[in-house]
């Protein structure tokens, strides 16, 4: 499958993987200066690119770069980012600093992954009962610790 980049910014980055067999492609941050994120706060970073993957049936979802969660308590602001097959505006990415010190992302540096995955379309339904299993209406912590 075929994945197509344009560039929208001219100092923006081609996405990549670091190696073979990476799931995800390195999106880097298209910015002109640092940017300071401190404690707290969330900031949108613009990768500069948009995408038009070959296929209908897939979903391109952002994750954090796991070194910036680990290392410095930065995460995405809405825990995973969705990108549907038709959209084709620029790859923006919200960010949010959950560490205990200020943060700065550099111009160009590779911060969140992008990493492509099938999607299957249900036929939506709607019924007056469910069928019965196993668990039921058991939620939270029903098969073990919380």
């Amino acid at each position: 499958m075929k994945l197509t980049f344009k560039k929208i910014k001219e100092n923006a980055v081609i996405p990549s993987a670091a190696t073979k067999t990476s799931a995800g492609l390195d999106l880097h941050a298209c910015i002109s200066e640092p940017i300071t994120i401190n404690v707290g706060e969330s900031v949108t970073v613009p990768c500069g690119i948009a995408v038009c993957p070959e296929r209908e049936d897939v979903v391109m979802l952002i994750f954090i770069r796991s070194s910036l969660g680990r290392k410095h308590g930065v995460t995405l602001a809405n825990s995973v980012g969705v990108i549907d097959s038709d959209y084709r505006g620029e790859i923006l990415v919200p960010i949010i600093n959950h560490g205990t010190a200020p943060f700065t992302l550099e111009p160009n540096e590779r911060f969140a992954q992008l990493v492509v995955t099938p999607i299957i379309f249900p036929e939506i339904c709607q019924a007056d009962e469910l069928p019965e299993s196993e668990r039921g209406e058991s939620g939270f912590g029903s098969t073990g610790r919380l």
